[in-house]
This record gives C-alpha cells, sequence and structure tokens, in this order.
C-alpha cells in the first residue's frame, strides 16, 4: 500500500509540474460540504454545490455528521465549507476554531431566526375563505394567554389548557418548563410533553388542516412555517439578565453562519468571495423545506427550484459571468 501511494504521489507531482497552472474542472479541488443531519443545511449545500460546481467549476463532496463532530472536521480541514453554523449549539468549539485561525466565518446565512409559543393564524385573524371566524382576536403576548384557558382546553383535564412542549432532551424543553412556572401559566394550563418532534407536528397538522385550535412550542426555520401561517406568541423583547433569571423573555435569536477551513482563503479564493456574499432569510428556508415537504422532494431539487424563482437573490453573490453560467444550468 505504501509503494503504491508512493507511486501515485510521485505520478501526480510529476503531472503538476508539467502542466499549466489553469486546471479543468476534473482536476480543481474538491470541495467537502457538512452535512450535521437535517434537511435545511442540505439545501443550502445543494444551492452552494450547484453554484460551485456549474460556475466556478469545483467538484464537491459530502461528510455527515453530528455538529460537533462536523465542526471538529472543519477546524481539522476534513471539511472545507460549512453553510449553516447553529452557533449557540457549539458555541465553545465553534469560538475556539476562530481564535486558533482554523474557522473562518465568512457571512451570516440567517439571524432572523425564532422559536417560543405558536399558534394558527387564523385563531387570531379569522380565516374568512375556511369559514373560521377569529376566536383569540386579543391574543398577542403570553400575558393575554389566561384569559383563552379554555379555547385550548386539555382533552385529557378539561379544567385546564393544554401547551404542548418542546420534546424531551431539548434544552427549549427544561426552558419551556421554568418559564411555565414563571409566568404562573401552571394556573389555567398543563404542560403537555409531546415525546417527540415528530409527535409535535403531527398535533399541529392535525388541529391545522382541520381548523382547530392550537398552542404549543415551535421554531423557525421549518418547513411548518413555509406551509402553514402561524404566529409566534409575543413575548418580553431579549435582555440577558432576564434570560438568566427564570427565562422572562424571549429566546435569544441565533447567528447561523457560513464558515469555511482557513486553507479555503488561499486555495479556492474565488469560492471565498463567492460565500462571503451568500445570505438568505428563515422566512426564505421556511419556503424551501415546505417546497421540499409538499413535492416530496430531495435538497437537490428544492435548490433548482431556488434557483429558478429567487434570481433576483443568488445573482447577487456571484459576477455575471458565473450567474450567466448558473442560468443555464436551471
Amino acid at each position: 500500500m505504501k509503494v503504491w501511494m508512493s507511486v501515485v504521489l510521485s505520478t501526480m507531482i510529476f503531472l503538476t509540474a508539467c502542466t499549466p497552472e489553469t486546471k479543468t474542472s476534473a482536476e480543481k479541488d474538491t470541495l467537502v460540504f457538512a452535512d450535521a443531519g437535517w434537511d435545511s443545511i442540505r439545501i443550502h449545500n445543494a444551492i452552494a454545490a450547484h453554484i460551485i460546481e456549474n460556475g466556478y467549476g469545483y467538484n464537491t463532496d459530502v461528510m455527515t455528521g453530528s455538529s460537533p463532530i462536523t465542526v471538529r472536521g472543519l477546524i481539522q480541514g476534513d471539511i472545507d465549507l460549512y453553510m449553516e453554523v447553529w452557533t449557540d449549539n457549539v458555541q465553545e468549539l465553534y469560538d475556539s476554531g476562530i481564535e486558533s485561525g482554523d474557522i473562518v466565518e465568512l457571512s451570516i446565512n440567517f439571524d432572523d431566526n425564532a422559536q417560543g409559543l405558536y399558534v394558527p393564524t387564523y385563531m387570531i385573524k379569522g380565516d374568512p375563505e375556511k369559514g373560521i371566524e377569529p376566536i383569540t382576536p386579543e391574543l398577542k403576548s403570553i400575558a393575554d394567554l389566561p384569559k383563552y384557558w379554555e379555547v385550548f382546553q386539555d382533552p385529557d383535564d378539561p379544567t385546564k389548557g393544554r401547551i404542548y412542549g418542546a420534546p424531551p432532551n431539548w434544552a427549549a424543553d427544561e426552558i419551556l418548563r421554568e418559564k411555565f412556572e414563571t409566568y404562573h401559566l401552571s394556573e389555567n394550563f398543563n404542560y403537555f410533553n409531546p415525546g417527540s418532534d415528530t409527535s409535535l407536528t403531527t398535533s399541529l397538522v392535525s388541529a391545522v388542516t382541520k381548523g382547530k385550535p392550537w398552542l404549543g412550542y415551535s421554531w423557525e426555520p421549518t418547513w411548518i412555517m413555509g406551509k402553514y401561517d402561524m404566529t409566534l406568541i409575543k413575548d418580553e423583547p431579549y435582555d440577558e439578565e432576564k434570560w438568566n433569571n427564570g427565562y422572562t423573555c424571549e429566546f435569544p435569536g441565533v447567528k447561523v453562519t457560513v464558515a469555511v477551513n482557513k486553507d479555503v482563503l488561499e486555495k479556492t479564493p474565488e469560492i471565498v468571495d463567492f460565500l462571503k456574499n451568500y445570505k438568505t432569510s428563515s422566512d426564505l428556508t421556511n419556503k424551501m423545506l415546505a417546497y421540499m415537504q409538499d413535492n416530496d422532494a430531495e435538497a437537490e431539487e428544492a435548490a433548482k427550484w431556488f434557483l429558478q424563482e429567487y434570481e433576483d437573490i443568488w445573482t447577487q453573490w456571484v459576477p455575471e459571468n458565473i450567474s450567466t453560467k448558473i442560468k443555464e444550468t436551471i
């Protein structure tokens, strides 16, 4: 094996010395994306990969793993590109990579994400097309919930309303349970543990498709927020002191970044320029996720849909000669 590798390496060195500096597509470096396991990162990977492959001529690949594993891969150089770093989930590891210079943050993909307690918007505004009257017209904030507890009556305990909480073992579950007590919601509501994110989603979809009341935890971006009209119930504006004292304010927003391994800066500077411009939004990601859900589509199909439907956005990320190449492929 060592002899074979030596022969291959020697051959590669010889070929490199004898060929012009400009590389063909087949000879260019392969750029490796991080896939941390959820659909939105796969969509952003697919969008960037389509542009990099068809616009700049590089090959791409993907390395899968948990968030900590893939961030370590980025630090070590096994991974080149990370399109959706949820920095709060890997804060210490990510910060150490930034401080050491192994990770370079190029842009913020989106930072308008949210989480908290939601209700279907038709509960507040109604839906004339479906014949739904508003039944909680004055519901704006968590402080308004007690007056509407009967609307959300718990089928297992008719004396109280039901709030669907976050799945067990999620950080949001612990936070919501404490908020539940801090805000004295337990006087009028039961906190219902859904058991899993799938069960939570099923309860929401079941209610919305029937035009029924629903109150519970959700987050953005998700396909649900792209498919259904949901309203986040207002909380006090985020304040660090309040957050550390019973979570008596809204969830903090999370900076979701685009980051690369340090070697990418020298290896593919034109890709760095492209990714510095890469910016979407939670709402746009909701829509792409909803497209995947509604069409039983793969991430690559959702990426092509985005490139077709949102030309005004992605053409701002790349030079005109690159965008011309991309348009020919979609």
